[in-house]
C-alpha cells in the first residue's frame, strides 16, 4: 500500500492515489457549490487536487491545512472535546472545511473550499461520504 522512499515522505500507493482522484472528483462533482476538492498527506504533501479556481497552489494548502488540522485536534484535546475530526471555517465569499481522513498507512487531510452558497449540510454529507471511501478502499488494498 505505501511507497516510500529513502528521506522521503510516506506515500499512498499509485492504485489508491488513483481512487482518491475518482473519489474527490465524484465530490466535487456532486454538491453544488464546490470550488476545490484537495487531498493531503497529514505530513503536509499534495496528494490529488480538483479544482475550478485559478493560480490554486495545492502545494501550500496542504501544508498549511494539515497544520491547522494538527493544531485543532491539539486545542480540542486541551479542552476535552473529543475525536474533532474536522474544522470548518466560514467568511464572507465561501468556506474551507478541513477533515482527517484516517487510514492507518497514511494519514489524510481532506480540504474542500466552497462558495458561499453551498448548502453545508450537504458538503459535509459528502466530505463523510469520500472519507469512508477512503478508508474502505485502503483496507481493501491493506487485505490483499
Amino acid at each position: 500500500m505505501i511507497m516510500v522512499k529513502e528521506g522521503q515522505h510516506r506515500q499512498p500507493s499509485t492504485l489508491f492515489v488513483k481512487i482518491a482522484e475518482r473519489c474527490i472528483a465524484e465530490l466535487s462533482s456532486s454538491v453544488s457549490g464546490i470550488n476545490s476538492v484537495l487531498l493531503a498527506t497529514s505530513d503536509g504533501f499534495e496528494m490529488a487536487l480538483t479544482t475550478n479556481q485559478a493560480n490554486l497552489d495545492g502545494g501550500k494548502i496542504s501544508a498549511v491545512s494539515s497544520s491547522i488540522l494538527s493544531m485543532i485536534q491539539s486545542f480540542t484535546a486541551e479542552i476535552k472535546l473529543v475525536n474533532c475530526q474536522s474544522l470548518i471555517l466560514d467568511a464572507q465569499n465561501g468556506k474551507a472545511i478541513i477533515a482527517s481522513v484516517p487510514c492507518k498507512q497514511v494519514p489524510l487531510v481532506l480540504v474542500v473550499l466552497t462558495t458561499e452558497q453551498v448548502l453545508l449540510g450537504q458538503a459535509l454529507h459528502g466530505m463523510r461520504h469520500c472519507i469512508q471511501r477512503l478508508v474502505d478502499s485502503e483496507q481493501k488494498l491493506l487485505a490483499g
